[in-house]
């Protein structure tokens, strides 16, 4: 893991967040998405810079329209936000949740 998702697992798996369960390094449909919530179908994903790059932008793009037309839903973070604003990084994950 890296150390966003370190920071991000310890507050998902410390806290159940609207009584939610979520795994780590889970495997949905081809791809292993950072964070997943079953319940809801819900994938989040942690960019870091390297995610910038016009390449890995398409390819992640790409990865989106298929978990989304397999009826998941993708929330992307940035690790930066994860390591400089964690509490608004959550207030994101419920309001992404509430709208499941």
């Amino acid at each position: 893991m890296t150390e966003a998702e370190a920071v991000l697992w310890g507050s998902l798996r410390g806290q159940r967040i609207r009584g939610l369960n979520f795994r780590r390094q889970h495997p949905v449909l081809s791809f292993i998405v950072d964070f997943y919530c079953p319940a809801r179908k819900l994938c989040i994903e942690l960019d870091g810079g390297i995610h910038d790059t016009p390449d890995q932008t398409a390819k992640d793009a790409a990865r989106t329209a298929v978990l989304e037309a397999g009826g998941y839903h993708v929330l992307r973070l940035r690790n930066e936000e994860v390591m400089h604003d964690l509490s608004s990084v959550l207030r994101r994950i419920r309001a992404g949740l509430d709208t499941l």
